[in-house]
């Protein structure tokens, strides 16, 4: 998870950097590089999935539903800043449209010095590397010191459950008919959330 993360960030730098300079390099096309790069760092496809993965397995229990949360509240408040600094009269300007454009760099950058002093997953470690040492350690880190036996617990049923699961790839998953309704109510949520207004609020 961790090492995923850190990976999309180097992404999104490289990005920020060819928006950055595509002008000095008058090269409309280092922009529609970054941009294509920025989109597939920044949307659906790697630092959505992956942070609320993340975040979501490092909260403790009680917190777990308020910090998922949490990430859409910030994700929205980025586009209001980017919409905001987009004004003429901030960075919409013809001399500092570029610094606008690489300016997604910075959180990445931040995420990038800091996120090596996280611990990795706890569940990641326990069900996936099967390092118990490094399992206690990460809960140890994140949580405390305290009392976590009822997360622990959570954990082991959950892998005891993976082991009797049976992963199904997209194309079974698209035939398998019990889980039918529950597919095409995903597609239509996901097609119908960019309509909903949700980021204007």
């Amino acid at each position: 998870r961790k090492k995923c993360l850190l990976c999309n960030n180097v992404l999104m730098i490289v990005a920020a950097l060819l928006m950055g300079c595509g002008k000095i390099a008058r090269s409309f096309e280092m922009i529609l590089i970054g941009r294509f790069m920025c989109g597939i760092s920044a949307g659906k496809g790697l630092c959505v999935p992956l942070h609320h993965q993340y975040v979501g397995e490092i909260s403790p229990k009680k917190l777990r539903g308020f910090v998922n949360s949490t990430s859409s509240f910030f994700w929205t408040l980025g586009k209001a800043v980017g919409q905001i600094t987009g004004q003429r009269e901030l960075l919409g300007s013809q001399s500092l449209w570029p610094v606008l454009m690489a300016s997604c760099g910075f959180p990445a950058l931040v995420q990038l010095l800091t996120l090596p002093f996280f611990p990795e997953s706890p569940p990641y470690l326990f069900m996936h590397k099967e390092d118990q040492e490094g399992f206690k350690k990460a809960i140890k880190q994140l949580w405390g010191e305290g009392h976590h036996q009822a997360e622990i617990d959570d954990i082991m049923k959950e892998k005891a459950t993976m082991k009797t699961t049976k992963i199904l790839s997209v194309l079974e998953l698209m035939k398998e008919r019990a889980f039918r309704w529950q597919l095409y109510m995903i597609i239509i949520l996901t097609a119908t959330v960019q309509l909903c207004g949700m980021n204007a609020v």
